[in-house]
């Protein structure tokens, strides 16, 4: 439109013409400008979760710090490769403001966001200025979770991770108390409650130390070596916090551990089976 205008006041010779085109032209310079001061000095950020899952959706934290010391932007939108972001009204001078995105990702194994867009129409939403930049986003997606059954010793053998813990033990959390069967040690007979009510009671407690847990991959039921890789993963979630879990795949052993960074190391090896 601009561009027309100039062409019509050269051929004519219309100072009137001459001014709406010189106010146009000194108004896109002026909001250019604006719009590009408004963003740079940002400086965005992506921060994934501890723990991401294939096929299921996971929080991505999305930042940006504002580093001009004298001026605020506005209308500021941060996005991410997929066209997911989000969009901040006000970011003030020397401050930061934070969202969160849900972001999927269909296979496991290494994976990365690699840039981050940001973008405003600010002042008046007649032009889209942006800036992209590099990031060095990496990061290991799960394998997708699969509910199975316990592979273990002893009784817990053909127990479904669901169901309550059937073991008892002396050195536990105590966990109800039970009729008196005949079976169990008399220091364990509550006796106050025993004395309101006409049979003995005893304390039960849960086992504190529980047998460790060795996953086989090769072993464990499924259609193909990525459900058991999924049945695995939920197993090492499953378990990890309460007992020792190890994992024993192509011939390599990790020792059983408890612990969630021990549980994040063995759902990287699951992750990473087969891709190096």
């Amino acid at each position: 439109m601009t561009l027309l205008l100039g062409f019509s006041a050269v051929n004519t010779g219309n100072n009137l013409l001459f001014l709406v085109v010189s106010g146009l032209l000194a108004f896109m310079s002026v909001t250019g400008y604006a719009g590009m001061r408004n963003i740079k000095g940002l400086i965005p950020e992506i921060v994934p979760p501890a723990e991401i899952f294939a096929e299921t959706a996971a929080p991505f934290r999305l930042r940006i710090h504002n580093t001009k010391r004298h001026s605020a932007s506005f209308l500021v939108r941060l996005e991410c490769p997929g066209g997911q972001g989000i969009t901040f009204p006000l970011i003030g001078c020397g401050a930061s403001v934070e969202g969160s995105i849900s972001l999927m990702f269909p296979d496991r194994g290494h994976a990365a966001l690699d840039r981050l867009t940001i973008s405003s129409t600010f002042p008046v939403n007649f032009f889209t200025r942006y800036w992209t930049f590099a990031t060095a986003c990496r990061f290991i997606v799960f394998p997708r979770l699969q509910a199975g059954v316990t592979i273990g010793d002893g009784d817990e053998a053909q127990r479904h991770g669901s169901n309550s813990r059937q073991d008892r033990g002396l050195d536990g959390e105590l966990e109800r108390i039970a009729t008196y069967s005949g079976r169990e040690p008399l220091r364990m007979i509550h006796w106050k409650l025993s004395a309101r009510s006409e049979e003995l009671l005893v304390k039960e407690f849960g086992r504190q130390t529980a047998a460790p847990l060795v996953i086989d991959l090769d072993s464990l039921p499924g259609q193909g070596l990525e459900q058991r890789i999924s049945r695995a993963a939920w197993l090492v979630r499953r378990w990890v916090g309460l007992r020792p879990v190890g994992l024993r795949c192509n011939g390599k052993v990790i020792p059983a551990e408890t612990g969630r960074h021990h549980g994040l190391k063995l759902l990287a090896e699951l992750a990473l089976y087969g891709r190096d």
